[in-house]
């Protein structure tokens, strides 16, 4: 689980795609301004820059209720590195309105032996008010299992 202290909150979440293979995998996690497909948001798109390159800003929205008031969360998103290789991407919270001051996630597709993947998401934050780092990492892996499970249902039914 997360470390938490004064200091950067660090966490990573790993989920197993059996039946699904790593390239299959990070097609939906490089199509970075596409993840609303795949997450629970309600709109994701591109801002600025190149598909597939650093410097990519993409706009992520979602309406959560707060205090049974509908409240719209959002954030600005910048791709810092992208290897299509190493199947890998890191980016950057760059605005929001959530609290995030610092926070760094980098993606991984990993191949395992059987034919199928692992998806790592690993993070970087500085500490955000009215969270602990546990939660932020039990998030992480919610929206993650979500992921896994879009991805499953489009790509390994029969």
């Amino acid at each position: 689980m997360g470390e938490e202290s004064d200091k950067r909150w660090k966490g990573k979440v790993v989920v197993e795609l059996a039946e699904t293979n790593a390239e299959v995998a990070w097609t939906v996690v490089e199509d970075f301004c596409s993840i609303h497909k795949w997450m629970s948001l309600d709109t994701c798109y591109q801002l600025e820059g190149t598909l597939g390159k650093p410097g990519l800003i993409r706009y992520c929205a979602s309406t959560v209720d707060v205090e049974n008031t509908p409240t719209l969360k959002w954030a600005k998103e910048k791709v810092l590195a992208i290897d299509p290789v190493e199947r890998c991407l890191t980016y950057e919270i760059v605005e929001n309105n959530m609290g995030f001051k610092f926070y760094v996630a980098t993606l991984k597709v990993l191949s395992n032996e059987e034919g199928g993947c692992k998806i790592e998401w690993e993070f970087v934050c500085d500490p955000v008010e009215g969270w602990s780092c546990e939660g932020l990492e039990s998030y992480v892996e919610s929206s993650l299992k979500v992921v896994k499970k879009n991805i499953e249902l489009a790509y390994n039914t029969p």
